[in-house]
């Protein structure tokens, strides 16, 4: 006898077919591979945004779950489970998390930053701290002030890969930086729901959209990197061989890393520890 509330998936996972979710996404090429088949699929909508609006989707309600900055997880009191295995990650050079700057890195002071990030505005405060022994001052990018007014620029996603900026000649991977000053892997972002709420099967359905987008990664980067900007060469290699996109141990250890520094340079909450589901 078939059960009228529920179906069952190949994996044995039961879902129930009244349950739409509503998924906070990150708008870049990076995140493709993670939603693979999820826009085909009934019992998902997905809204799209940069990583920094993403929180906020998330603390009105507005989504059920969100592809979140690792940073948002320990900011603000919230009360927060990663519910996946699935992330956004790099073990070494990112491609599209850079710093420009018109000067040596170990003599920058002042740091503009991307508006769109939350989590390697803290990367970049702890790698210059922790390598250069150096704090930056850190303000915004707003659009009035003049680009070759600034000393050292932080961008990220797809804009860094059309992005020209003629004096800033000397960049930073911070992926790379990362890797230098601590030989692991860094997470940027993960799957997250408030704590409390039914996250049944949706730790499994994600696992699944994530093996097949990283199973089709060249071909996505065929399909979506030209209309954001990427050479497909290069949109090909930044999401087969420069990405990660599994919350492994390692990642775990890396990601503990920086909440730890982060925590010790006074850059986020203390105490608040990760909740995974």
């Amino acid at each position: 006898m078939i059960d009228q509330d529920s179906t069952t998936d190949k994996q044995g996972t039961r879902d129930n077919p009244q349950r739409k979710w509503r998924l906070g996404v990150v708008s870049y090429l990076n995140a493709k591979p993670l939603i693979q088949g999820l826009d085909a699929d009934s019992n998902f909508e997905l809204v799209f945004d940069v990583p920094a609006q993403l929180p906020s989707l998330l603390d009105r309600g507005a989504v059920d779950a969100a592809l979140v900055p690792v940073v948002d997880l320990v900011r603000h009191g919230r009360a927060w489970q990663i519910v996946s295995d699935a992330c956004i990650g790099c073990d070494g050079e990112t491609l599209t998390v850079r710093v420009f700057s018109r000067v040596p890195p170990e003599t920058i002071s002042r740091l503009n930053t991307d508006r769109d990030s939350h989590t390697s505005v803290v990367l970049a405060r702890i790698i210059w701290q922790e390598l250069y022994s150096r704090r930056l001052e850190v303000v915004p990018l707003t659009e009035n002030e003049p680009v070759d007014a600034c000393e050292a620029i932080l961008l990220i996603g797809d804009k860094v890969v059309n992005n020209t900026l003629i004096e800033h000649d000397i960049e930073t991977d911070l992926g790379s930086a990362w890797k230098s000053l601590t030989s692991l892997p860094f997470v940027f972002a993960v799957w997250a729901a408030p704590c409390g709420l039914d996250v049944t099967g949706l730790a499994t359905r994600l696992s699944r959209a994530r093996d097949a987008g990283v199973e089709s990664a060249a071909m996505i980067a065929e399909d979506f990197g030209p209309g954001l900007g990427w050479p497909v060469t290069l949109a090909r290699r930044y999401l087969t061989s420069r990405l990660r996109f599994t919350l492994g141990p390692r990642q775990r250890v890396g990601m503990a890393k920086f909440l730890k520094l982060a925590q010790r340079h006074h850059l986020v909450d203390a105490g608040q520890e990760l909740v995974f589901a």
